[in-house]
């Protein structure tokens, strides 16, 4: 973990400033009839600040591992009230209501539902009496993923949120942290859909308002279901040369959208020191990646700041990610599945 407690806290306080913080807010939200308009927090009272839900999950994930991270703390203390605020039993029921309701199949998938995968996972790595409370959710995020996955025919590969290998990433990371067969779909869907992928379009990269990479992202997928002597094989032939990437700068960091490639930044770095842990430690293709990733790194957190809510909203939560993210879990090889 590279985190300090100073960035911790400044980056705690990104969440903490917006989680309970209703608007501005951004819902998709779905009508059947007037009886279904209400304000976010009753339609989503768990997760209804930092302007969208999949933000207020992904944020409540960054305090629960911020809180983890630097237990004993009064950091720690402060987050774990701030969670215990909102995650209840009787908003998770509803929550789950919310999911469940007919016309809703799409709702927030893949990227949101993964998120509340990962905070799942968080949540019980910290053996948290929240996890059981939140317990319900995650199993319909689940289950809602797991009856989409077998009927998706293509893989989306853009780079905002509906990218598919970044959610089975999420996905994978927290079925290993769970322990049960569910690890078989996320598994089976990166291989039915990547594993035969070469020559990366990389060079089309990135487009106007990408926060992820799509090459990347498959190949810090991959890396997670493949053994290093076939993940090198593999990121021969899905990138030939791996690229030198350079940082990228957004015009007008007010701009919400926009304000999406100072995340591209943040999850580029996390992605490319993913790749690099995942080969062979004499990969002469490490060097290059790691190298890479440092310089996105500190362009990423450079721009991590609470000056603009455009951004600060969910920018902790990539960089929380990259400075504490966990790069030991593997799963067993292509070759056994096939």
């Amino acid at each position: 973990m590279l985190l300090d407690h100073p960035a911790a806290e400044r980056f705690a306080q990104l969440a903490l400033d917006c989680i309970h913080r209703e608007y501005p807010n951004k819902i998709a939200h779905t009508l059947e009839s007037d009886a279904d308009a209400g304000p976010p927090r009753e339609l989503t009272p768990a997760f209804y600040g930092c302007y969208d839900w999949h933000s207020a999950v992904h944020g409540h994930w960054m305090l629960a591992r911020l809180a983890r991270s630097f237990p004993n703390t009064p950091l720690a203390e402060h987050i774990r009230d701030a969670l215990a605020r909102n995650i209840t039993p009787e908003n998770i029921a509803s929550e789950v209501e919310y999911l469940e309701t007919p016309g809703r199949a799409a709702f927030e998938r893949p990227y949101g539902l993964a998120w509340l995968l990962q905070l799942s996972a968080e949540l019980r790595s910290s053996e948290s009496p929240l996890a059981g409370i939140l317990e319900p959710l995650e199993q319909s995020a689940a289950r809602k993923l797991e009856e989409w996955l077998p009927k998706l025919p293509y893989p989306d590969r853009s780079g905002q949120h509906s990218n598919t290998a970044f959610a089975l990433g999420l996905m994978m990371d927290w079925a290993r942290v769970v322990g049960h067969r569910r690890d078989k779909l996320p598994f089976a869907s990166a291989v039915r859909f990547y594993t035969g992928d070469r020559d990366g379009p990389i060079a089309f990269e990135p487009s106007g308002e990408d926060f992820l990479s799509p090459c990347l992202a498959e190949a810090d997928l991959m890396r997670r279901v493949s053994t290093p002597a076939e993940f090198a094989e593999w990121l021969t032939g899905f990138l030939p040369d791996v690229p030198m990437l350079r940082p990228v700068t957004p015009a007008d960091p007010a701009d919400g959208k926009l304000a999406h490639l100072d995340g591209l930044n943040l999850s580029r770095a996390w992605m490319l020191f993913g790749i690099a842990k995942g080969l062979p430690d004499n990969d002469p293709r490490r060097l290059r990646l790691l190298v890479t990733a440092a310089a996105h790194r500190d362009a990423g957190l450079a721009a991590v700041t609470g000056d603009r809510y455009e951004g600060a909203h969910w920018l902790g939560t990539f960089a929380v990610y990259l400075e504490t993210m966990d790069l030991e879990g593997r799963t067993r090889g292509l070759r056994r599945v096939r």
